[in-house]
């Protein structure tokens, strides 16, 4: 959202930070870690995720092109609340705390996008809990899940249809969704059979965005 200043503002935002391409696997940032940068995803994807002390790995988020990231934590000068780690060769645009600062000071519009993001993210993290707590059956939450994957990369220009690269295992996948691999890969063979999704590699293309929206009520 950042790219869409106008003005000095956008003027200004190039100015600052650096852009570099990290390959599959890359950590950005790690959770408890003191925030000294955001992180704008330009390409790619990245993978968010928490650990518990007994050193089980939650996967929240993936966040996608256009997302900023450790956003709360540079504003509020707090720990990053998450680990981030790329799951495919992604570019990021990286900006030092100290200098997204001040640019947010000097202009008005930057806050406001910068508001919006964090807006965004708490309505996310909102969804994202909503969808575990209340879709019903793991078919329900994968559908979302993809659904959810494959309108954000329409939206973002990357395809003209609801195709997206799956960078997640089958095991991360069921992290995510609450589930397990062999259920996941289960239901994504059903999802094919169904003509709901077409799979070819990992490339993953939305046949049926109504009979996912059906599985995911």
């Amino acid at each position: 959202m950042f790219c869409n200043l106008t003005g000095q503002a956008l003027d200004d935002y190039s100015a600052i930070g650096v852009e570099a391409t990290f390959q599959r696997g890359a950590t950005l940032f790690t959770e408890d870690t003191q925030p000294d940068s955001v992180f704008v995803v330009c390409t790619g994807q990245v993978k968010l995720s928490c650990t518990s002390r007994d050193g089980k790995t939650l996967i929240l988020k993936m966040a996608m092109p256009g997302d900023v990231l450790g956003l709360g934590a540079v504003v509020s000068g707090t720990p990053y609340e998450v680990t981030a780690e790329t799951v495919m060769p992604t570019r990021i645009k990286n900006i030092r705390r100290q200098d997204f600062l001040a640019f947010l000071e000097r202009h008005t519009e930057g806050s406001l996008h910068a508001a919006k993001s964090l807006a965004d993210d708490y309505k996310s993290a909102f969804f994202d809990a909503r969808r575990l707590a209340l879709s019903g059956s793991a078919a329900g939450r994968l559908a979302t899940v993809l659904l959810d994957w494959g309108k954000t990369s329409s939206s973002c220009g990357e395809h003209a249809d609801m195709r997206f690269t799956m960078a997640l295992t089958h095991e991360e996948l069921a992290n995510l969704v609450g589930s397990s691999r062999e259920t996941v890969t289960r239901m994504l063979g059903r999802f094919r059979k169904e003509k709901l999704i077409e799979v070819r590699g990992s490339s993953i293309l939305i046949l049926s965005p109504q009979g996912l929206e059906q599985l995911g009520v």
